[in-house]
């Protein structure tokens, strides 16, 4: 995979200096900025293209917390902090880890190990279909022939234009292989958004079927 292109955000110099120094030492970083100060991250942001950001959560200026609000949701983030307390609340934005200071350069390197092997489940899905396994068979689906994805307790309920599919396999896993044209709106429903044709109250509209949204999925996706 190219380089991934990160800055680094942290009030310590000391910090912001080990922590540029575990980032030269793993091949797949490159570092475009570091920086003690808040807002001259936010402003190298709006000019430069970054993959990742390496983000204090206790900053005089503004927290972590609040710096992730401003960027609202458009860029992923690795969490480095003495301070356990915001783990739970930070991972409402795109956070792949939360590590905690003093951070060595093994717990640096496994927290980028993790999103590499996001990066490489999403290039998965370039593809255009899947096989699953139903009956003893492989059977292809087009993404572009699913309509929604039914969570039955162990099973899943796929429903294509043309046939209901059922495969042992979690919610989770298998929305790990979708495109991201496929949003999960409740625990047991995930849908793809280009058959969703109106949103009233606490329901979507989906090709002529009604499906509930969770309240939980409804604070998470914009969309909605």
């Amino acid at each position: 995979m190219p380089k991934i292109n990160c800055i680094i955000l942290d009030d310590e110099p000391l910090a912001v200096e080990l922590l540029k120094k575990h980032a030269s030492e793993n091949e797949n970083l490159n570092v475009l900025f570091a920086t003690t100060e808040v807002f001259e991250a936010i402003d190298f942001l709006k000019k430069e293209k970054v993959d990742l950001i390496f983000t204090d959560i206790q900053m005089p200026e503004l927290t972590g917390i609040q710096f992730m609000k401003i960027l609202n949701d458009s860029h992923k983030f690795i969490i480095t902090t003495a301070y356990s307390d915001y783990a739970l609340e930070s991972f409402n934005f795109r956070v792949i880890d939360y590590i905690l200071k003093p951070i060595t350069k093994e717990r640096f390197d496994l927290a980028v190990k993790k999103y590499i092997d996001l990066f490489d489940s999403q290039t998965i899905n370039h593809n255009t279909y899947i096989f699953v396994k139903s009956d003893g068979r492989q059977i292809k689906i087009n993404f572009s022939d699913l309509l929604y994805i039914e969570g039955l307790k162990d099973y899943l309920r796929i429903h294509t234009k043309t046939e209901k599919i059922m495969v042992l396999e979690t919610m989770k896993a298998f929305e790990a292989k979708l495109p991201k044209n496929f949003k999960r709106i409740h625990r047991s429903f995930i849908i793809n958004l280009d058959y969703l044709t109106s949103i009233d109250g606490n329901s979507v509209y989906l090709d002529q079927k009604i499906l509930p949204i969770g309240e939980t999925y409804r604070k998470e996706i914009k969309l909605f």
